[in-house]
């Protein structure tokens, strides 16, 4: 292991990291169209938006790797680190 893979491998986590950021800021956005709620709104679609927005966030999607690879790169990163 080099310093160059470190560093690498933390460029990588930093990455995964804002990845996960930028996902979670739509899933406080559904959270607070479902807060805001009232009688007469569909809950059921909010509920439905925000359970994709969760998902999306923890997943990915179709062409990220969300909070599951921000796990991965963080396992890799505290690997070369030790």
């Amino acid at each position: 292991m080099s310093d160059s893979d470190l560093a690498s491998a933390r460029k990588d986590l930093d990455k995964a990291y804002a990845h996960v950021r930028d996902l979670l800021a739509d899933v406080e956005q559904a959270y607070q169209q479902v807060m805001r709620a009232g009688p007469e709104d569909d809950v059921e679609k909010l509920l439905g938006t925000l359970e994709d927005a969760v998902h999306k966030a923890r997943t990915g999607g179709v062409l990220g790797s969300g909070a599951n690879g921000h796990s991965r790169a963080l396992k890799h990163y505290l690997e070369l680190k030790v």
